[in-house]
């Protein structure tokens, strides 16, 4: 499925701020849908004097038409007329008659879309065409609340007409908790007085602590009369209450949270109204309060654990230093440098909220570590990296960094031992594995045999058996030893890295 993008962009004529402006539109459509219990489509035209539907919305409350996407579908027949008429003349269009879809009546109408220029002049410019569908197959007494959101449609369509809506000015706010027309709407005249409250929004009030009716009530002072004293609150409170801006904010009050969304509503750029959708998200932002506690604590633990295995790392230093065994020195050394190198990656995880790390950041710290540790007085390396880790889960991350720490460090104390030379990591990544190649400018392993030592059975454990990994080793002719690792990456979740 073509996303609007590619399906504006493929026409030919549309601007970036024209699929911009469509984008904001498209972001409504559940909106309008709602609105006016009717299928909502947007068109844009095409090189060959037709159109094409690049999004569609369905209503909430009401039978689709569409039981099919359309999307990427040109302009039927029995509606192209309709729909070049509002293009070309930039005004709204209706059926004549009820129109015949697959055996069901519908009623149409067509509205140009029309996009406010940088400056701010009119006439905009006409960047497409959003039909709305109505089944008529369903027909029955209106209820109050269906004629007011109906209204509240006809009053957005005609702003959609004259370079209204969307507003420019209202935030792209994230879509998990937004209100919804079905949450709950109230309708303000200009002065900011409730004409209209459905039951939901009421309920949603009432939960608040409000227990008289909305409607004849003026928003804001039902708001002041609700909040507790003495208490914080959105500072954009009172004019998302008013209806004077397109923002949004929460209200809060006995443990209950209802998050507001304001529209106001124009005739020809002149404030007439607003529309307040509002939601309660309790249960929505107690969920979020427990994700941002679980996160602090899971950051407070790996700084923790970063201190302890720094602390543990210390004692190994010191203990290393004062040991007379040369062999005890040696591998005190080695079982430091592969605490620090964990270190590392959970000091890593406790800067961050997710639990996946910028490997790139860790290996340069690995890196280091592992030259100032393993280079011996006679020996003298120069390590260089190239090609991108890219981000990994950590459990990646924890077995791949000491895994490396084990391949530099023994390309630098066997590699070139007493010598000086080069060791270069080279990293390979694309969407289904990660390969790493490690390879030093030395002698090469003697007769090409791979060491039995304890650095390559952990190497071997936490390649093989932690990242279901493989590891090859083999001697470049004259040029020193290569250690090729590749690990799958088909088992990282794609949408938690």
């Amino acid at each position: 499925m073509s996303t609007l993008s590619d399906l504006v962009h493929a026409q030919g004529l549309s601007t970036d701020q024209d699929v911009e402006w469509l984008h904001r539109l498209a972001g409504d459509g559940q909106l309008l849908a709602d609105l006016a219990f009717a299928d909502i489509v947007i068109w844009v035209p095409t090189a060959d004097d037709t159109f094409i539907a690049v999004a569609h919305t369905r209503p909430g409350g009401a039978a689709t038409l569409f039981y099919r996407d359309i999307v990427g579908d040109r302009v039927r027949p029995q509606w192209r007329t309709q729909v070049k008429d509002a293009f070309t003349q930039g005004r709204i269009v209706d059926s004549a008659s009820p129109d015949w879809f697959e055996e069901t009546p519908t009623r149409v109408r067509a509205v140009p879309i029309v996009r406010e220029l940088a400056s701010g002049e009119r006439p905009a410019r006409i960047v497409g065409v959003l039909t709305r569908h109505t089944n008529l197959g369903e027909a029955r007494t209106p209820s109050r609340q269906q004629i007011t959101f109906n209204d509240c449609a006809d009053d957005l369509f005609g702003m959609v007409a004259t370079a209204d809506f969307p507003d420019l000015n209202a935030p792209t706010a994230p879509r998990r908790g937004a209100p919804r027309a079905s949450d709950g709407l109230i309708r303000l005249d200009v002065d900011g007085m409730t004409t209209f409250a459905s039951p939901n929004a009421l309920s949603a009030f009432n939960r608040l602590g409000f227990e008289d009716e909305l409607e004849g009530e003026p928003l804001l002072e039902v708001a002041t009369a609700i909040l507790p004293n003495k208490r914080e609150f959105d500072e954009s409170l009172p004019i998302v209450m008013a209806g004077r801006a397109p923002w949004r904010a929460d209200i809060e009050a006995r443990g209950v949270t209802v998050s507001l969304r304001t529209i106001p509503l124009r005739d020809h750029g002149t404030r007439i109204g607003a529309i307040v959708l509002c939601r309660d998200v309790s249960e929505i932002r107690h969920q979020e309060q427990e994700l941002i506690t679980k996160d602090a604590t899971i950051r407070e633990i790996h700084h923790r654990v970063k201190n302890n295995l720094q602390t543990v790392a210390s004692l190994l230093r010191i203990q290393a230093r004062r040991t007379h065994s040369e062999e005890a020195r040696d591998a005190l050394t080695q079982a430091m440098r592969r605490v620090s190198a964990i270190a590392v990656v959970h000091d890593t995880l406790s800067e961050g909220l997710a639990q996946n790390v910028e490997f790139d950041e860790v290996f340069v710290r690995v890196l280091k570590l592992v030259a100032e540790v393993a280079a011996a007085p006679n020996t003298r390396a120069r390590t260089r990296s190239s090609g991108r880790f890219g981000t990994l889960p950590s459990e990646y991350a924890t077995p791949l960094a000491l895994a490396l720490t084990e391949l530099v460090t023994n390309a630098v104390e066997h590699g070139l031992a007493g010598t000086e030379g080069d060791v270069e990591i080279v990293a390979d990544r694309n969407d289904e594995r990660l390969e790493v190649r490690v390879r030093d400018s030395g002698s090469g392993l003697p007769e090409g045999q791979v060491g039995r030592g304890l650095g390559t059975q952990i190497v071997r454990t936490l390649i093989q058996g932690e990242l279901s990994g493989t590891i090859d080793w083999h001697t470049i002719m004259g040029s020193g030893t290569e250690v090729t690792i590749e690990i799958p990456l088909r088992y990282i979740d794609r949408d938690a890295v």
